[in-house]
């Protein structure tokens, strides 16, 4: 058992806004690791689980399978269906939140600590001994497909499956993580153990507990809690190379406001530059309304409501995206000018004026992060994930002030690709072939 001693000065377990955050490693007797934070003064205990996979481990033809098992998860298991179970989770006033994306899989849990023995049980369960019942399989195929044909009808998603598409192709990342009609209309209960059994194994877990519970009990439970899952998960998917060229894409659609969803190739999370790009990024475009595309495409020419980028750093593959909607009269213009903004800054850089308006508004807002058991167990088990140590927690900013002027254009240079930047466009777009 390890212990990071961590001192933050935020609004903590809302109570001071002094607290300190103490980060405890530990490994259970059947070999779990996790993080864990003692706070006993309130009744309280949340659990963060992840597994790495996601729903990128669906097999050919079964796109849609872990996603929909995941769903499944609260709909019957043990000798209880669907209503029994949710009845006994009422009962014990324990929350579950099961989850699926490109990468992992989530599972979240918040109890009371007089509950816990009672609520690590039923999640157990739910976790161990899925039914995947026939009733309950289909009603939650509906809801899914009800899913896809409402995407099937947004703009926003049908400009980003179109880009994802084209960018990774027949990579998991190239396609809807939620399936298609016909996938899913496909998919088998023995489909829905299969995918269970390749998405929660051992060796892609991480786990962070926070609240009213001590080290010492952290691994016992989750011995009883995950002892039981499957050793080792099939093999991951390979890593893609972002393959979508500069230019533009329309698709006709009749809308009267055209949305366009753009990027390039990005960054890794761990290239030493990364905290350069973050910070450069919400001077262009994450910063708000202080960031400089919303500064030219809102507020000087009144094209859009909203434009914004954000760097998109995947297990497999990284990107730089961003996304901004207009009438078809302007998207034409909005679009243009943010190709121009893109390259000013590529060439010229950021002053230091933004730079230091950007770090301030970063290390500011981080601490605010921290305001209760669920998010920071939420924080801890996303830096294991990403291989970060406990002391990223202090160590974070001090990232984010390092970052010169020098660091910051010269990214610039390096990441920005104006030339590579291809815009997605649904609508009827005017101007634009």
């Amino acid at each position: 058992m390890f212990r990071t001693f961590i001192a933050l000065t935020l609004a903590l377990f809302a109570t001071t806004a002094s607290a300190e955050i103490d980060i405890i490693e530990v490994t259970s007797t059947g070999g779990i690791n996790a993080w864990v934070v003692e706070e006993p003064s309130i009744p309280f205990i949340a659990v963060e689980i992840r597994f790495r996979g996601g729903t990128s481990l669906d097999l050919p033809g079964k796109r849609g399978a872990t996603n929909l098992m995941m769903g499944l998860l609260e709909e019957g298991s043990g000798d209880m269906n669907a209503q029994e179970f949710q009845t006994a989770r009422e009962a014990l006033a324990a929350s579950y939140g099961f989850s699926a994306y490109d990468d992992s899989i989530g599972v979240s849990a918040q109890f009371l600590t007089e509950n816990q023995d009672e609520a690590i049980a039923l999640l157990r369960q739910a976790l161990i001994e899925p039914t995947f019942d026939r009733d309950a399989l289909d009603r939650v195929r509906a809801q899914v497909l009800a899913n896809i044909a409402s995407e099937e009808k947004r703009p926003n998603s049908i400009a980003s499956t179109a880009f994802y598409s084209a960018a990774f192709g027949d990579h998991p990342y190239g396609t809807n993580s939620d399936g298609t009609v016909e996938s899913v209309n496909r998919l088998t209960q023995l489909d829905m153990h299969d995918a269970h059994q390749r998405a929660l194994t051992h060796d892609r877990l991480y786990v962070s507990v926070v609240g009213d519970i001590t080290a010492a009990e952290v691994g016992p439970m989750l011995d009883t809690l995950l002892g039981d899952l499957p050793a080792q998960g099939p093999e991951l998917p390979n890593d893609i190379a972002f393959g979508l060229e500069g230019g533009t894409t329309v698709i006709d659609y009749d809308t009267p406001q055209a949305v366009a969803f753009f990027g390039h190739a990005g960054m890794k999370r761990d290239d030493p530059d990364f905290f350069a790009a973050y910070v450069l990024n919400n001077v262009l475009g994450s910063g708000g309304f202080e960031s400089r595309l919303m500064n030219e495409v809102r507020e000087k020419r009144g094209l859009t409501y909203g434009i914004g980028t954000y760097l998109v750093p995947k297990f497999h593959a990284e990107m730089m995206l961003g996304s901004v909607a207009s009438s078809n009269a302007t998207i034409a213009e909005a679009i243009a000018v943010t190709r121009d903004v893109w390259a000013d800054t590529a060439t010229n850089g950021i002053t230091q004026a933004e730079l230091d308006r950007a770090k301030t508004y970063l290390t500011g807002e981080y601490p605010l992060r921290f305001d209760g058991n669920s998010e920071i167990a939420n924080i801890m088990v996303g830096m294991q994930m990403i291989d970060l140590s406990p002391e990223y927690v202090t160590n974070r900013n001090d990232y984010i002030e390092a970052v010169t002027l020098e660091d910051a254009n010269r990214v610039a240079r390096e990441l920005l690709q104006p030339d590579n930047l291809h815009f997605v466009v649904v609508g009827k777009p005017e101007g634009l072939n």
